[in-house]
């Protein structure tokens, strides 16, 4: 399996979402300053709730380049166990330990993309091959990691 490949799709992903990020806020900034007039107490509350959307979206922004900051620590050496940068391969699917956005397809095998945060990654964090753990009354056993 090309962990170089999966790690470049990751980081393309997290980079596209930072930009849509970049440019919501940009855009509701835009329209924050558009409102501003002397028609009264109304539109203060239309600013207040763009702003709190200006503040959601860079709430958002935030932990999205903090998933960036982390990325660029992975390399796409081999794992021997389970750990930040592994792909590990359990009976119950392909997991990628990096930053969590979700489902992936790389070379039509679909892998799901999950952070070292995740109660997954927090049960199986330090395993190797051929060990069982448990969540939430599931038992998967670690078949292969990368």
């Amino acid at each position: 399996m090309d962990k170089s490949k999966i790690l470049e799709i990751i980081r393309n992903k997290i980079t596209e979402k930072i930009q849509s990020f970049e440019h919501l806020i940009a855009e509701t900034r835009a329209s924050n300053n558009d409102t501003k007039s002397s028609m009264g107490d109304k539109y203060e509350t239309g600013r207040e709730m763009l702003q709190q959307e200006i503040n959601n979206l860079q709430r958002q922004l935030n932990e999205t380049l903090n998933q960036q900051s982390i990325l660029q620590k992975i390399t796409s050496e081999t794992s021997s166990k389970v750990q930040n940068g592994a792909l590990v391969k359990t009976n119950k699917g392909l997991f990628y330990i990096a930053a969590s956005i979700g489902e992936i397809v790389v070379d039509n095998q679909k892998i799901m993309t999950v952070s070292v945060e995740s109660p997954l990654v927090k049960a199986m964090m330090g395993l190797q091959s051929g060990q069982n753990f448990s969540i939430n009354n599931v038992n998967q056993t670690i078949e292969e990691i990368w």
